[in-house]
């Protein structure tokens, strides 16, 4: 069955052509809207690779830094805990004494009266957990 306009009236005719015209108009929309949803689809694929990239750099970066403050930590510890021991030993009992600890690396410096007291000094750094060296300046009086 063929629809010819010319025998439908004038009314008629508008309305079959508005109504194809829609159908048309709803197919070109739908197609566009469908790339659209595509496009914004990728975009926010993109955008969430993105964010996730930014997340793993400000995790790196933040265990960078923690390694960093434990290190100073662990440093200020030893530091600590030897001043504690050289005050402790009553055959140091000194004041005389300066240690300072970087990266593990004890270093000791003063002056003292005997070599014994320098040699136990260098004893109870090395003895401490975390020392990876002892550099010894202590000197004799």
């Amino acid at each position: 069955m063929r629809i010819t306009t010319d025998r439908l009236p004038l009314s008629a005719s508008k309305s079959l052509f508005l109504i194809a015209f829609l159908s048309a108009m709803l197919g070109v929309v739908g197609c566009e809207q469908q790339g659209t949803a595509e496009k914004a689809g990728e975009k926010l694929d993109r955008a969430a690779a993105t964010a996730s990239d930014k997340l793993d750099a400000a995790k790196a970066s933040l265990s960078g830094e923690a390694e960093r403050t434990g290190d100073y930590m662990d440093d200020a510890g030893i530091t600590a805990k030897i001043k504690a021991e050289i005050l402790g030993d009553p055959t140091l009992k000194v004041f005389q004494i300066h240690v300072a600890t970087t990266g593990g690396v004890v270093t000791l410096s003063g002056t003292l009266d005997a070599q014994l007291s320098i040699n136990r000094a260098v004893d109870l750094a090395r003895g401490t957990q975390n020392v990876t060296s002892v550099e010894n300046r202590l000197i004799l009086k």
